[in-house]
């Protein structure tokens, strides 16, 4: 007697082209529903509840990607997924990206690492290069700012080393909240001891999510917090060099 095997289904929110931002070449940005923490600067409070996003299969991504894969493969690209939280949906991360695979596409994962403890062997077999969110690299600050713990991305960071995965280090510059000297130079001597970084991207908190706040009826907390002037951002960057890492 056969039986015949659902199709592994995912909830997405939209998808996207991008060139030079979420990996290498132009890619094709596909945003997960669904995330684990409440980042207070979060530029997608729409993509974080699984609920609100669009049921798919694996074969309707696919069809969609295809329609672009002349286009990103001679732009030197592929797919990126992000969220929301992709590993909030590991099946689904692992059959589209074992598939793109199977197609010759460059992967690339961008997660917290929060939920990293999800992600197969088999997942990190198949990804080219993970673009890891280190909101802070101080315990208490980064509960302020997320909502959750440290620990469990710092441990999907060591893992990545281990496995041999790229990683782009992206840390969000919030002055008042992911300025302090100790914490960027903890946060760099981590780094450092890490043999699979490839680049640490210093991004300048804004406020261009802040409509979508306002929308959803949801207050932005960071509101009045300033953004960070040239200066500022090209001292947190120097002190990411000064432990021999690439800081842009």
């Amino acid at each position: 007697m056969s039986t015949t095997v659902a199709p592994v289904r995912g909830r997405i929110h939209s998808w996207d082209l991008s060139t030079g931002v979420d990996g290498p070449g132009t890619r094709f940005v596909l945003f997960l529903s669904g995330c684990p923490l409440r980042c207070l600067y979060c530029a997608n409070p729409d993509t974080w509840h699984m609920r609100d996003g669009k049921q798919t299969t694996i074969d309707e991504v696919m069809a969609e990607i295809e329609r672009y894969r002349p286009f990103i493969t001679a732009a030197g690209g592929g797919l990126t997924l992000t969220g929301g939280e992709a590993l909030l949906q590991p099946a689904f991360t692992a059959s589209v990206f074992r598939r793109c695979k199977e197609l010759g596409l460059h992967t690339t994962l961008d997660t917290s690492g929060f939920l990293g403890a999800r992600a197969t062997d088999e997942l990190l077999a198949d990804t080219d290069l993970v673009l890891l969110d280190i909101k802070s690299f101080d315990v208490r600050m980064y509960r302020r700012l997320t909502g959750g713990d440290l620990s469990p991305t710092l441990d999907f960071a060591t893992r990545l080393d281990r496995f041999g995965v790229p990683v782009w280090i992206r840390y969000v510059l919030v002055p008042g909240w992911t300025d302090d000297p100790a914490a960027v130079d903890g946060l760099g001597g981590f780094l450092a001891g890490l043999g699979n970084v490839d680049r640490v991207d210093v991004l300048p908190f804004h406020k261009l999510g802040a409509h979508k706040y306002d929308r959803l009826g949801i207050p932005f907390a960071l509101r009045d917090t300033p953004t960070p002037d040239p200066d500022l951002t090209e001292r947190v960057r120097e002190q990411f060099r000064e432990h021999g890492l690439r800081a842009l």
